[in-house]
């Protein structure tokens, strides 16, 4: 829509991912992305060692990650130096007092390209071989899982902004937001923004966002999860699978040689620059040497991050009910990385007043837009 101008709050993959898009879908519009901090992507995305897991969250997200799989698998060339993605097995195991939390993953896997696949103990430990043989009841292997490229993804976005013409601005803290005619001002610490529509896609912040430019906020809640590094075992890991248990309370990815621990927690918190907990660190140390021969004593880094949800753990993605040119993109909620080439995709389709394009193959996404937050809505 020419001549339109679009403010996108916040500078990590939503952020970057519908500024994108944006440009796409509305070659004619001034697309400016503003961002509170010195660089981008400073927060979650910049510490998130992201997987994608197709087998992850709930099904209104799931449409969302289904939307963006293919482009995280063939990433256009001009936005990618190299690919995005590399293979990694994902097993979860399950103790006998959880074999219904087993059964239910094991259901959800099952109609995917690649569905989810129970395996015997024997199998179990040639995935992952320091676990304790005799703590496993069930396990289930996601066998088409990979890593992604956290950074080179953010950057695919941020340069096919750019391309596209447009503007990004960091250090532009937004502090109030009031409506101007038809349209926003918006106070910076960079000076004053003008624009028709804002989007809401800063993370921990959204609702804060929200409350400077009088909109109700939708009740998100930001949750600190710490992870850190230790040494590996000293033996090849090549083909070790990620491994989780499947009440959340551990998991440890192997990384050269190095393992990628954490406890998997959402502690509930205040958006802020997460810090590491210690005791949060002692407490997976525990359970991992407990279910594990790994033996850990020391911890090489330590940081953690903040994964937002919405009440109902899935994305809000869309105009505001009340107010149409206030649109948000938040509640990532753990799957920010790999939903987010669907989440900017449909935020294009609708900030405009749109409806989602083709390539959501006329999916209903009712459960994704932000007015059934609305109860008198």
């Amino acid at each position: 829509m020419a001549g339109v101008k679009i403010a996108v709050i916040g500078g990590g993959i939503a952020g970057v991912s519908a500024a994108y898009h944006l440009v796409e879908a509305h070659p004619g519009a001034d697309v400016v992305l503003l961002e509170a901090e010195p660089v981008l992507a400073h927060h979650t995305t910049g510490r998130s060692a992201a997987i994608l897991v197709e087998n992850l969250s709930t099904i209104p997200n799931r449409i969302l990650t289904r939307v963006s799989v293919d482009f995280l698998h063939d990433t256009p060339e001009d936005l990618v130096d190299a690919p995005l993605l590399s293979p990694r097995t994902v097993m979860t195991i399950s103790s006998e007092d959880e074999s219904d939390q087993m059964d239910d993953l094991l259901a959800e896997g099952s109609l995917l390209p690649s569905p989810t696949v129970e395996l015997t103990v024997d199998e179990a430990m040639a995935y992952f071989p320091p676990l304790h043989r005799e703590l496993i009841h069930r396990a289930a292997l996601e066998p088409d899982c990979a890593d992604v490229d956290v950074g080179a993804l953010h950057q695919a976005y941020v340069r096919g902004f750019r391309r596209g013409g447009g503007q990004i601005a960091t250090s532009a803290r937004v502090d109030a937001a009031r409506r101007d005619g038809d349209g926003w001002c918006l106070e910076t610490t960079d000076g004053n923004v003008g624009a028709d529509v804002v989007v809401n896609a800063a993370g921990a912040w959204g609702d804060v966002v929200a409350g400077r430019a009088g909109v109700e906020p939708i009740g998100l809640q930001p949750c600190r999860r710490t992870a850190f590094m230790v040494n590996g075992p000293g033996c090849d890991t090549t083909g070790w699978a990620f491994t989780a248990e499947i009440g959340h309370n551990w998991y440890v990815k192997h990384d050269g040689e190095q393992l990628l621990c954490s406890l998997g927690d959402e502690t509930p918190c205040e958006p802020c620059d997460a810090k590491p907990e210690e005791l949060d660190v002692a407490l997976a140390i525990e359970r991992i040497n407990e279910a594990t021969t790994l033996g850990i004593r020391s911890v090489n880094s330590a940081w953690a991050g903040l994964r937002t949800f919405t009440p109902d753990r899935s994305l809000a993605i869309g105009p505001d009910p009340e107010t149409p040119s206030f649109v948000w993109c938040v509640g990532q909620g753990g799957c920010g990385i790999q939903t987010s080439r669907g989440a900017g995709l449909l935020l294009a389709d609708l900030a405009l007043g749109g409806e989602p394009s083709v390539a959501f193959g006329g999916a209903n996404v009712s459960d994704l837009l932000p007015g059934r937050f609305r109860s008198h809505g």
